[in-house]
């Protein structure tokens, strides 16, 4: 954790430059350090990037750059996977960061980390914490690659919460974003 002088505002935040390519989470108006993602996460995400390249602009995916401010703890995520809008290439060409007063991206994707169980940490957060987030943010699609646990769980936002669909080996994923796209769990979790 980056120890600031006092708890910062999430526009102090925004401002704030310590000269590294660091990115951070800020809770409770303190600096988080967030730690280098993982080769193979780093990877899934990069292959649905090239799956979803062949359907739409490619400089609407953004891995692991895009910041989007949320409500509640921590105040931004950085998802490993994020579709955004053309409005937003505007609205973020000084920051890659999608605020509350701007519409939420089209999709999220996060690959889960290796987790014990479910009431792990690395669980928590993609399976509670960001589905409540991402849900208030209204993003109307969400997808938790979970190579460990063999599924995709897809979240579609209808009248304000999510509808949850589970896919598993050979199943065809059903995605209301991009209905062209034809993927198998097992092709989404295997990358």
């Amino acid at each position: 954790m980056v120890k600031t002088t006092s708890k910062l505002t999430f526009d102090q935040y925004l401002e704030y430059d310590d000269g590294t390519d660091n990115r951070y989470e800020l809770v409770d108006g303190e600096l988080v350090q967030l730690p280098p993602e993982s080769e193979p996460n780093s990877w899934r995400a990069m292959w649905l990037m090239y799956q979803l390249a062949q359907h739409i602009n490619p400089r609407l995916i953004r891995i692991h750059d895009c910041e989007l401010q949320v409500p509640g703890n921590p105040q931004n995520r950085y998802p490993d996977l994020v579709v955004i809008t053309e409005e937003h290439l505007v609205q973020t060409e000084k920051r890659l960061t999608i605020t509350l007063d701007m519409e939420p991206p089209q999709f999220v994707a996060e690959v889960v980390s290796p987790y014990r169980n479910q009431n792990d940490e690395n669980y928590q957060r993609d399976y509670s914490d960001k589905v409540k987030q991402y849900q208030q943010r209204a993003i109307p699609e969400y997808w938790i690659i979970d190579s460990q646990g063999q599924l995709v769980t897809v979240l579609l936002l209808k009248d304000g919460s999510y509808q949850k669909q589970e896919f598993r080996g050979n199943q065809q994923i059903v995605s209301q974003t991009f209905c062209d796209l034809k993927l198998t769990a097992l092709e989404v979790i295997s990358a």
